[in-house]
């Protein structure tokens, strides 16, 4: 049971309950399990965790460079272990890991909002997974299955690379807007319906 996708003649079966799969380009957003030498460890719903290097983010300042030992020492002032972010599909490694990239200042560290996880074959393929809906709700619809739902924020701030936390007190507006779109998306879920941003406004 899955949702059908065609390509010309050929019709395969997206199977509801499975794994992510990557392809390069995808959107996705990850949790922080672990910091290596020079990279991190990123889950994000698929078989194998995926990579992110030091050398595939912006430095804050937007600064470019090639990174030495104190980049190296300080990244765990970047990311920490368990910090949501979100990032692209740079590569697919032939085992089905993926490598990831956060070089445009639309991704990078999540601070404020709420989780939703859903199917990822729920996920329709769009061009733009960004999304700020008329409600004054953000919403970033990962790939991956994993969607993110947060008061909207002025992502091009100069200067900062991604990593900067906004820990501003939210509305009860905004918190309630909030928490009826991830009401919309568990609903779209449970009915199996496609999920992208017409069809959460729709509901």
């Amino acid at each position: 049971v899955g949702v059908v996708k065609q390509i010309n003649k050929l019709i395969s079966v997206v199977p509801l309950k499975s794994k992510y799969v990557g392809e390069i380009g995808d959107v996705v957003i990850g949790r922080v399990t672990e910091i290596q030498k020079k990279r991190w460890k990123i889950e994000t719903y698929s078989r194998l965790d995926s990579v992110l290097l030091i050398s595939s983010i912006n430095l804050p300042g937007g600064e470019l460079r090639r990174r030495n030992a104190e980049d190296e020492q300080s990244m765990r002032k970047l990311l920490q272990e368990e910090d949501l972010l979100s990032a692209e599909v740079q590569n697919v490694y032939q085992d089905g890991s993926l490598s990831l990239h956060t070089r445009s200042l639309k991704y990078g560290k999540l601070s404020q909002g709420i989780l939703v996880t859903v199917a990822p074959a729920l996920i329709k393929r769009r061009k733009n997974h960004f999304h700020n809906l008329p409600c004054g709700v953000s919403v970033i619809i990962g790939n991956n299955g994993y969607i993110w739902i947060s008061p909207i924020v002025n992502v091009e701030v100069e200067g900062q690379g991604g990593f900067v936390q906004n820990l501003e007190a939210i509305s009860k507006t905004d918190r309630e807007a909030i928490v009826r779109i991830r009401n919309c998306i568990k609903a779209l879920s449970l009915c199996h319906t496609m999920i992208y941003d017409t069809s959460i406004m729709l509901a």
